[in-house]
Protein backbone atom coordinates (compact mmCIF):
# COMPACT_ATOMS: atom_id res chain seq x y z
CA UNK A 1 0.00 0.00 0.00
CA UNK A 2 1.76 3.68 -0.67
CA UNK A 3 1.98 5.77 1.93
CA UNK A 4 2.68 9.70 1.21
CA UNK A 5 3.13 11.88 4.46
CA UNK A 6 3.63 15.58 4.16
CA UNK A 7 5.26 17.67 6.34
CA UNK A 8 6.89 20.75 7.21
CA UNK A 9 4.00 23.64 6.67
CA UNK A 10 3.14 26.21 9.43
CA UNK A 11 2.47 29.89 10.53
CA UNK A 12 4.78 32.47 8.63
CA UNK A 13 5.12 35.53 7.91
CA UNK A 14 4.54 37.06 4.10
CA UNK A 15 8.44 37.23 2.36
CA UNK A 16 9.69 34.20 3.99
CA UNK A 17 10.27 30.38 2.77
CA UNK A 18 9.47 27.26 3.52
CA UNK A 19 10.03 23.74 2.70
CA UNK A 20 7.61 21.29 2.20
CA UNK A 21 8.41 17.48 2.59
CA UNK A 22 6.98 14.21 1.58
CA UNK A 23 8.05 10.82 2.77
CA UNK A 24 6.75 8.07 0.51
CA UNK A 25 6.44 4.61 1.57
CA UNK A 26 5.35 1.15 0.91
CA UNK A 27 6.04 0.67 -2.48
CA UNK A 28 9.44 1.70 -5.07
CA UNK A 29 9.03 5.29 -5.98
CA UNK A 30 12.12 5.05 -8.69
CA UNK A 31 9.99 5.01 -11.83
CA UNK A 32 6.75 7.23 -10.04
CA UNK A 33 6.23 10.68 -11.28
CA UNK A 34 5.54 13.07 -8.18
CA UNK A 35 3.17 16.35 -7.85
CA UNK A 36 2.32 19.10 -5.44
CA UNK A 37 -0.98 20.69 -4.98
CA UNK A 38 -2.30 23.14 -2.77
CA UNK A 39 -6.09 23.60 -1.93
CA UNK A 40 -7.42 27.08 -0.12
CA UNK A 41 -10.83 27.04 1.06
CA UNK A 42 -13.42 27.45 -1.38
CA UNK A 43 -10.99 26.63 -4.27
CA UNK A 44 -10.14 23.79 -6.50
CA UNK A 45 -7.13 21.68 -5.97
CA UNK A 46 -4.25 23.70 -8.03
CA UNK A 47 -1.45 22.01 -9.72
CA UNK A 48 2.02 23.38 -8.59
CA UNK A 49 4.74 20.89 -9.76
CA UNK A 50 5.87 17.72 -10.39
CA UNK A 51 8.75 15.59 -11.21
CA UNK A 52 10.10 12.30 -12.11
CA UNK A 53 11.78 10.38 -9.42
CA UNK A 54 14.78 9.30 -11.18
CA UNK A 55 14.96 11.23 -14.53
CA UNK A 56 14.78 15.05 -13.08
CA UNK A 57 11.75 16.44 -15.41
CA UNK A 58 9.95 18.99 -13.80
CA UNK A 59 7.12 21.18 -14.66
CA UNK A 60 5.14 23.77 -12.76
CA UNK A 61 3.04 26.35 -12.91
CA UNK A 62 3.02 29.72 -14.70
CA UNK A 63 1.66 31.19 -11.31
CA UNK A 64 4.39 29.79 -9.23
CA UNK A 65 7.65 29.57 -11.36
CA UNK A 66 10.35 31.40 -10.33
CA UNK A 67 9.29 30.40 -6.49
CA UNK A 68 8.77 26.87 -5.77
CA UNK A 69 11.54 24.71 -6.58
CA UNK A 70 10.69 20.49 -6.82
CA UNK A 71 13.25 18.54 -5.65
CA UNK A 72 13.71 15.10 -4.34
CA UNK A 73 16.22 12.23 -2.70
CA UNK A 74 15.50 9.12 -3.87
CA UNK A 75 18.03 7.33 -1.44
CA UNK A 76 15.39 8.67 1.56
CA UNK A 77 12.14 8.30 -0.84
CA UNK A 78 11.60 12.13 -0.33
CA UNK A 79 9.80 14.73 -2.00
CA UNK A 80 10.21 18.27 -1.39
CA UNK A 81 8.72 21.72 -2.35
CA UNK A 82 10.44 24.45 -1.49
CA UNK A 83 8.67 28.37 -1.69
CA UNK A 84 10.07 31.65 -1.79
CA UNK A 85 9.21 34.65 -0.96
CA UNK A 86 5.74 33.85 0.66
CA UNK A 87 2.63 35.31 0.00
CA UNK A 88 -0.86 35.67 2.25
CA UNK A 89 -2.22 34.05 -1.24
CA UNK A 90 0.00 31.25 -1.08
CA UNK A 91 -2.36 29.99 2.76
CA UNK A 92 -3.63 26.65 1.33
CA UNK A 93 -3.49 23.27 2.25
CA UNK A 94 -0.30 21.39 0.29
CA UNK A 95 -0.27 17.89 -0.58
CA UNK A 96 1.61 15.63 -2.55
CA UNK A 97 0.84 13.46 -5.11
CA UNK A 98 2.36 10.19 -7.14
CA UNK A 99 1.87 8.38 -9.95
CA UNK A 100 -0.44 10.60 -12.16
CA UNK A 101 -2.33 8.41 -14.98
CA UNK A 102 -2.22 10.78 -17.94
CA UNK A 103 -1.74 14.37 -17.33
CA UNK A 104 0.44 15.73 -14.34
CA UNK A 105 -1.49 18.89 -14.28
CA UNK A 106 -5.32 17.71 -13.27
CA UNK A 107 -5.19 16.67 -9.93
CA UNK A 108 -8.02 14.15 -11.12
CA UNK A 109 -5.42 11.72 -12.30
CA UNK A 110 -3.24 11.07 -9.62
CA UNK A 111 -3.51 7.68 -7.89
CA UNK A 112 -2.21 8.59 -4.37
CA UNK A 113 -2.44 11.46 -2.28
CA UNK A 114 -1.11 12.51 1.27
CA UNK A 115 -3.23 14.14 4.30
CA UNK A 116 -1.87 17.48 3.17
CA UNK A 117 0.04 20.26 5.34
CA UNK A 118 -1.13 23.98 6.25
CA UNK A 119 0.58 26.31 5.30
CA UNK A 120 -0.56 30.05 6.52
CA UNK A 121 1.55 33.32 5.36
CA UNK A 122 0.70 36.32 7.41
CA UNK A 123 0.85 39.56 6.03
Amino acid sequence: QVQLVESGGGLVQAGGSLRLSCAASGRTFSSYVMGWFRQAPGKEREFLAAGTWNGGATTYADSVKGRFTISRDNAKNMVYLHIDSLKPEDTAVYYCAAEPRGSWFSYLNYAHWGQGTQVTVSS
